[in-house]
């Protein structure tokens, strides 16, 4: 990721996500952004790595887990979902398999589990 988002500023702007879509609202896009690209940088943090991309398009994606590296072309172990499920299993409010059973994520690849990582701690 290009710019690291200070504490403070990741935690407002998944508030403020939090409150819009709680009161049936659409986050701004630049809120939502800034969300998405907070959680993005603290699953980086838990879990360094290079063999798993995770993709929020079109906000962020990050490359996790140890293991193999790849450096061309599309990743072998790939995961992708959209910004308000991302969210959601981030911070433990829906399960990963319960996602991944509603078609809310695709993951391709025998490491594309994120599991044992979520929630995080935001």
């Amino acid at each position: 990721m290009a710019r690291r988002i200070d504490t403070a500023e990741g935690r407002s702007a998944l508030d403020t996500v939090r409150a819009a879509t709680a009161s049936g609202e659409k986050p701004a896009r630049t809120v939502l952004a800034t969300a998405v690209r907070y959680l993005l940088q603290l699953l980086d943090e838990k879990a360094p790595g290079n063999s798993v991309e995770v993709r929020v398009p079109p906000f962020g994606a990050v490359q996790v887990v140890q293991g193999p590296r790849h450096t061309r072309g599309t990743p072998p172990n790939v995961i992708e979902t959209d910004a308000l499920t991302w969210i959601a299993l981030a911070t433990g409010e829906e399960l990963w398999a319960d996602a991944v059973a509603a078609g809310r994520v695709q993951a391709s690849g025998t490491r594309a589990g994120l599991e044992g990582l979520l929630p995080l701690r935001p």
